[in-house]
C-alpha cells in the first residue's frame, strides 16, 4: 500500500511543463475554478499534508521510548535484567522501577512542551490563496493539494510545484532552488519535455517566492514529490544550529567524555579489588547515569516551551525554539524605520509640481494633476499591496470613471516603479509613479506648466535639490510621470521618453514614546541600527526626531565602494544605513556578525528574506508578506518595539533558567558522583548500591524540573549573555571540588566519629548527598545572596519536600527494601551541621568566584 504523501502522480505529469494547461487540468482532475471542498479533503487524505517535514505530532509512545534510548540507560536495563537471573532480583527490580519513573518524568515534561509549542506555531502559519468552490479563500500551505488553483501576487510563497495558467509580469525569486541570483520572468506556455529546471519558465516551484506581478496556477506536485522536496530528501537538510544548540552539544559531549573515562576506571579498579563483576558493572553504570544529564533534553524543552508561552503573552511568537537564546543574547538590532521607529501609517503631505508649487496653495494646476495621476495609478494597481497606495487613495478620492485600465507593469524592487496604461477620450496614456531617481531616469522632458514641457537634462539637478529640501524636512518623495501611447498594452520596455510631472511628499511620523523604547533597548545592552532605502536627509530627520544619539550615516552608494574588510570596521560605528539597496542589507548583517555581534533583524517585506536568513535572529511581524514570515525565527504579533523589549527580557529569563540546570548538573551532582567513585576505591564495600545511586539521581531531579518556573535576577536580564564553555568548566571545577570536600567530610564523620557499618554508611551518605544536592540549588541559582534572591514557590517547596522525604525515608517500611537503616539522632545533628556549613561555604565561594570570573 502506498503511504499518504508518497502516492505517485500520473506518469504524464512527470514532465508537466511539456503539457498544455488543459491537459494538466485534466490530469489533475481540476478546473480553472478550482476544487470543491469535499474533493480537496479527500485529496489531502490521499496525498498527505503538503510539507517536507513530518507534520503530525510525534506519537506519545515514540516520545516515551525516546526517554530510554540513551546507550547507558539501555546497558543498565540489560544488566539489571541479567542480574534478576544471576543474583539479586529485588535490587534489579528496584533499579528498573527507578529508571522507569525517571523516564516517565522526562516524557511528561516533553509531551507537555511539545503540545504547547504546536499551539503557538498554529498562530503564525503561512497561508496560500486558492480557489475552492469557485471562491478565493486562504488556507494553510500544508492543506494545499494537487489540483488546487493558487492565486499569486508579490510577496507570496509558492505552495507547491505548479503550472502557470495566467500571469501578468510575473517575476519569481528561485535562488533557494536553482541558485539563480536574479528574479526570473515567468509566463504560461508549453516547453519541450527535456527543458532544464532553470529554463522552465512556465513552472513555479515550492520554496520560491513571487517578487512582482500576479498569476494563477494549478498545483501539480506537493510535499516530498516537489523538486524542493526531492532535494531536501537527498540532502536530509537540517536547519543551521544556533549558538545555544552548539553549546548544549559541546556540554553533552564534555560530560560524556568524563563519564566514560570515569566509568571504565572505576569498573577496572573494583574488579581488580576482587569485588563481584556484575555488582561492579552495575555500580559503574549507575554512576554513569548520575553523571549523565539525561534530563537535559527535557529540561531544555520545558524551559524553551515555557519561555515561548510567556513570550506569546507578550505578543511574541517563537517559531524556532532554540532561537530564544540568540534572542536573549542579541546585542545589535537592525530595523527599517517604517512601523517600528515611525507609526507605519504613511500620509500625504502635499503634491508638488516641477517648479516647487504645491496643491495646498491652490495656485498650481500641475500639482493637482500630480495628485490626480498618482490617484489613478494607486487606485488601479493590482500587484504588490503597500501603504503608500493606500495613503494616496485615502488622501483625496477622484472620479476616474472616464479612464479605463488597459494594462499594468507591476512594481518590482529593481525598477522601483509602477506603470499603468489607461484609455481615455483623448487617447491612451501611461502613468508611472515610483522612487524619484528611477522616475527621472526614464523621463526625457519635464512639464513646467500645462502644455509646456522642456528638456529634463538642464532641470535634473534642480529637481533633485527640491526633493532633498523636502527630505530635510522629513518628507519622503515619489516621482510621477506620464506618456501618451498608441497601443493597448505596455511592457517594461515602454517606460521611456516620459514626461516628469512632479512629486508626492509623504510623511510617516515617529511613534509616540519611541525615544523611551530605544533607551530601554540600550539599557538592555542592545544597539539599535536603522537600515532604510530612504534618502540620507529623510533618515537623518527621523533619527533626530526619535533621539538616537550621535547618528553616523553610511549610504548605499558609499557602502558599495567599501571592501568587506573596510565595511567590517565601519558597521560597528555606524547606526544609520540610508539609501540601501535590498541586496545590501544581507551584506550589512553579515559584516555585523563577523565583527562579533549577535545580530537581530526585523523585516516584513519581500526583499528582507535574505537578511532574515543571515541574521542570528530573524524577526518578522504577523502582517508581513509570506516570504518574510517564513524566513523568520520569531514573529511579533504587533509591529512595536515595546513588544520586542519584553520579548528580549523573556528570552533572557529562559536562557538563564536553562543555564541553572547546567550549573546544577556540574556542581553538587557532579561532585557527589566523583566523591563516590573515589571512596569506592578505599572502602571494602560499595559506598552505595546501584539502586541507591539511581534513587539519589531521581530525587535530585525533582527540584531541577521546576527550574523553568524560577525567578531570574534583574542583573541576568539587563545585559546579553552568551554560551561560555570556559565559564562552565571553571564553575564545575570550583563547585564540584567544593561539593567533594564536604562529601569526604561526611565520609570521615560516618567512619571515624560514628563508626558506621555498611548499611549505616550507605544510609548516611545517601541522606547527605540528596539533601546537600537539593539545598545547593538555592545557592547556585543566583549570583546574589540566596537570602536576597527569592526562588519560585515551586522550586522552594519541591526542594524542601525532597529534603524531608530523604530525611524520613530510612525510618519508613521502604528502608529495608532499599537497603537503608535508621540512624541515631546524633548523626542527624551532624548531618545538619555539615549541610549548613556546606551552604555557607558555597555562598562565600560564590561571591569570590563571580568577582574573579565574569560570565
Amino acid at each position: 500500500m502506498t503511504h499518504p504523501g508518497n502516492r505517485p502522480h500520473a506518469p504524464q505529469l512527470a514532465t508537466f511543463w511539456s503539457l498544455s494547461t488543459d491537459q494538466v487540468l485534466q490530469q489533475t482532475r481540476s478546473s480553472p475554478t478550482g476544487l470543491s471542498s469535499p474533493d480537496a479533503k479527500q485529496r489531502l487524505i490521499e496525498y498527505g499534508a503538503n510539507s517536507l517535514k513530518q507534520t503530525r505530532q510525534s506519537s506519545p509512545w515514540l516520545l516515551l521510548v525516546n526517554q530510554f534510548k540513551s546507550p547507558i540507560i539501555l546497558i543498565l536495563i540489560f544488566a539489571a535484567v541479567l542480574s534478576i537471573f544471576l543474583q539479586d532480583a529485588l535490587d534489579a527490580i528496584i533499579i528498573l522501577v527507578i529508571v522507569l519513573v525517571s523516564g516517565l518524568l522526562g516524557f511528561w515534561q516533553e509531551q507537555g512542551a511539545s503540545n504547547a509549542v504546536q499551539k503557538l506555531l498554529a498562530l503564525v502559519q503561512v497561508k496560500a490563496t486558492i480557489l475552492r468552490d469557485g471562491q478565493a479563500q486562504e488556507i494553510a500551505n500544508q492543506a494545499v493539494v494537487p489540483g488546487d488553483i493558487v492565486v499569486l501576487s508579490a510577496g507570496k510563497t509558492i505552495p507547491g510545484d505548479c503550472l502557470i495558467l495566467e500571469s501578468n509580469d510575473l517575476s519569481v525569486a528561485e535562488a533557494a532552488l536553482t541558485g539563480e541570483t536574479y528574479p526570473v520572468d515567468k509566463f504560461s506556455g508549453v516547453l519541450p519535455a527535456n527543458t532544464g529546471l532553470s529554463q522552465r519558465t512556465n513552472c513555479l516551484y515550492m520554496g520560491t517566492n513571487v517578487i512582482s506581478g500576479t498569476a494563477t496556477a494549478v498545483v501539480v506536485q506537493t510535499g516530498k514529490t516537489t523538486e524542493f522536496g526531492k532535494v531536501s530528501e537527498r540532502l536530509k537538510l537540517r536547519p543551521t544550529e544556533t549558538e545555544f544548540e552548539r553549546g548544549l552539544s559541546k556540554f553533552g559531549y564534555f560530560l560524556m567524555e568524563v563519564t566514560l573515562i570515569l566509568v571504565v576506571l572505576i569498573f577496572v579498579a573494583n574488579v581488580y579489588l576482587d569485588r563481584p563483576v556484575l555488582a561492579s558493572f552495575l555500580f559503574s553504570l549507575a554512576l554513569a547515569v548520575g553523571l549523565t544529564p539525561q534530563l537535559l533534553p527535557a529540561i531544555v524543552s520545558v524551559n524553551l516551551a515555557r519561555g515561548a508561552k510567556r513570550m506569546a503573552t507578550k505578543q511574541v511568537i517563537v517559531k524556532h525554539l532554540p532561537a530564544i537564546e540568540n534572542f536573549g543574547s542579541m546585542n545589535v538590532f537592525c530595523t527599517d524605520k517604517t512601523g517600528t521607529l515611525t507609526e507605519g501609517e504613511v500620509k500625504i503631505h502635499a503634491a508638488v509640481d516641477a517648479t516647487g508649487n504645491t496643491n495646498q496653495d491652490g495656485a498650481s494646476p500641475q500639482a493637482d494633476r500630480v495628485l490626480f495621476y498618482a490617484y489613478l495609478n494607486a487606485a488601479s494597481e493590482s500587484g504588490y499591496v503597500n501603504p503608500i497606495d493606500a495613503a494616496i487613495r485615502a488622501y483625496k478620492p477622484f472620479d476616474i470613471s472616464a479612464y479605463k485600465k488597459l494594462s499594468e507593469v507591476p512594481y518590482d524592487f529593481n525598477r522601483k516603479r509602477l506603470s499603468i496604461l489607461f484609455k481615455t477620450e483623448g487617447g491612451s496614456l501611461i502613468i508611472t509613479k515610483g522612487a524619484l531617481k528611477n522616475i527621472l531616469d526614464i523621463c526625457s522632458t519635464v512639464e513646467i506648466a500645462e502644455g509646456n514641457t522642456i528638456d529634463i537634462a538642464d532641470q535634473r539637478q534642480t529637481l533633485l535639490q527640491q526633493a532633498a529640501d523636502l527630505g530635510g524636512q522629513g518628507f519622503r518623495t515619489l516621482g510621477v510621470a506620464y506618456r501618451k501611447f498608441d497601443h493597448d498594452s505596455c511592457r517594461k520596455d515602454d517606460e521611456v521618453a516620459m514626461t516628469f510631472l512632479g512629486y508626492l511628499a509623504l510623511f510617516d511620523p515617529p511613534k509616540a514614546g519611541i525615544a523611551d523604547t530605544l533607551k530601554a533597548l540600550e539599557d538592555l545592552g542592545i544597539t539599535p541600527k536603522m537600515i532604510t532605502g530612504d534618502s540620507r536627509a529623510v533618515a537623518m530627520s527621523i533619527i533626530q526626531q526619535v533621539g538616537l544619539p550621535e547618528p553616523r550615516v553610511l549610504t548605499g552608494s558609499e557602502l558599495e565602494k567599501l571592501s568587506d574588510e573596510a565595511l567590517l570596521h565601519q558597521v560597528q560605528h555606524t547606526n544609520v544605513f540610508a539609501e540601501v539597496e535590498p541586496n545590501q542589507k544581507e551584506r550589512i548583517i553579515i559584516a555585523l556578525k563577523k565583527a562579533g555581534n549577535v545580530v537581530g533583524y526585523l523585516g516584513d517585506g519581500i526583499n528582507d528574506a535574505s537578511a532574515l536568513h543571515a541574521a542570528d535572529v530573524g524577526i518578522s511581524v504577523e502582517s508581513a508578506v509570506d516570504v518574510a514570515k517564513e524566513a523568520a525565527d520569531i514573529v511579533l504579533m504587533q509591529k512595536n518595539l515595546n513588544v520586542l523589549v519584553e520579548g528580549v527580557k523573556e528570552g533572557r529569563v529562559t536562557f538563564a533558567n536553562t543555564l541553572k540546570y547546567v550549573f546544577m548538573a556540574t556542581s553538587a551532582n557532579f561532585g557527589n558522583m566523583f566523591s563516590m567513585a573515589g571512596i569506592s576505591l578505599v572502602l571494602p564495600f560499595l559506598p552505595l548500591l546501584p539502586s541507591q545511586i539511581l534513587l539519589t539521581n531521581l530525587l535530585t531531579d525533582f527540584p531541577e524540573l521546576t527550574i523553568a518556573t524560577d525567578r531570574v535576577d534583574r542583573a541576568q536580564v539587563s545585559q546579553p549573555h552568551r554560551w561560555n564553555m570556559g565559564f562552565i568548566r571553571n564553575f564545575m571545577l570550583v563547585f564540584g571540588l567544593l561539593s567533594s570536600v564536604f562529601d569526604y567530610l561526611t565520609f570521615g564523620a560516618l567512619l571515624l566519629v560514628l563508626h558506621a557499618d555498611q548499611a549505616q554508611f550507605r544510609t548516611g551518605w545517601f541522606m547527605e548527598s540528596v539533601i546537600s544536592a537539593s539545598m545547593i540549588v538555592l545557592v547556585i541559582r543566583t549570583q546574589r545572596s540566596m537570602f536576597q534572591s527569592k526562588p519560585s514557590r515551586a522550586l522552594l517547596f519541591t526542594t524542601i519536600a525532597i529534603a524531608l522525604i530523604t530525611l524520613f525515608l530510612p525510618y519508613t517500611p521502604l528502608a529495608s527494601l532499599l537497603g537503608f537503616q535508621a540512624l541515631p539522632p546524633e548523626f542527624l545533628a551532624l548531618l545538619a551541621a555539615i549541610v549548613g556549613l556546606y551552604i555557607l561555604s558555597a555562598e562565600t565561594v560564590k561571591r569570590a568566584f563571580y568577582r574573579r570570573v565574569k560570565f
